[in-house]
């Protein structure tokens, strides 16, 4: 708290964000909260309903938190697909890789909420991060084709191991893959186009962009933390004046629709409108 302004973080399990954001904003504090939205696409509407009554009252009233979005060399990857650099976009290839007993050395995995589909665990919820970079990067598809299962003998109920295959109108593809199941951990883009290829690898932190008489590489020297931070600088700025938001509700209702198209797509075996 500061002398006139409050703000509260909501990064409990997502089976509680929706009713703890729900409860919070009808107190008109803004929220930062943890992506995803919650579990389903109805109750990230509801809420979507609650905050636009609350932002009549707050300059911000929710701030989501797809970290990524804060990482410098995707913004740099974003960019030059923006600047068509690479020209007429072909496909895309979202590669994310890392075995769950890793993640929280500190506790057995299977007491981690990711273990439990109930309290909304999963590679495909909490690894939406990534379909919010399909979406921030190349907008929403038109049609895709999903799977989402639980795969392997660790011991959850949660899915582990995610295919998707997105398409647009322009017939541009972007195909992701999620599990987190996978050593040694891997986060990676590619994307390719009529002039060139455009390569992110969270390993090396570079973007690599390979052109027809040009290859360049791009370092980046951001630590992991710094994302959470630029995220909480921006949070704490909407509190004292009104900023643009890089993540709002609206842009985790759009990784909520994929979510819930790809639950479709696995339960139908057939590919989803969107």
């Amino acid at each position: 708290r500061s002398d006139n302004y409050v703000g509260c973080v909501i990064s409990s399990p997502p089976k509680f964000h929706v009713e703890q954001s729900v409860y919070v904003l009808k107190q008109e504090i803004p929220v930062l909260l943890e992506k995803p939205i919650g579990k389903s696409l109805d109750e990230a509407k509801y809420l979507q309903s609650v905050e636009s009554e609350a932002n009549k009252a707050m300059s911000t009233a929710l701030l989501l938190g797809y970290t990524w979005r804060w990482w410098n060399a995707l913004r740099f990857l974003r960019n030059e697909i923006f600047a068509k650099k690479i020209g007429q976009r072909y496909f895309a290839r979202i590669h994310v890789s890392a075995h769950l007993a890793d993640w929280h050395p500190w506790e057995r995995y299977q007491d981690f909420f990711m273990a439990s589909k109930e309290l909304g665990g999963g590679a495909l919820l909490d690894e939406s991060h990534w379909i919010d970079q399909m979406i921030w990067i190349f907008g929403m598809p038109s049609t895709l084709y999903g799977l989402s299962q639980k795969t392997s003998e660790l011991e959850i109920t949660s899915d582990d191991v995610v295919e998707i295959i997105a398409q647009y109108s322009d017939g541009f593809i972007v195909s992701i893959h999620l599990d987190i199941l996978g050593r040694p951990h891997e986060k990676s883009i590619k994307i390719v186009g009529s002039e060139g290829t455009i390569v992110w690898s969270e390993e090396n932190n570079e973007v690599g962009v390979s052109l027809v008489n040009s290859d360049t590489i791009k370092k980046f020297s951001d630590e992991r933390n710094d994302m959470f931070v630029r995220l909480a600088m921006e949070f704490s700025d909407s509190l004292e004046r009104n900023v643009t938001s890089t993540c709002s509700i609206d842009d985790g209702i759009n990784v909520m629709k994929v979510i819930e198209a790809v639950r479709e797509s696995t339960e139908t075996g057939k590919v989803v409108q969107l």
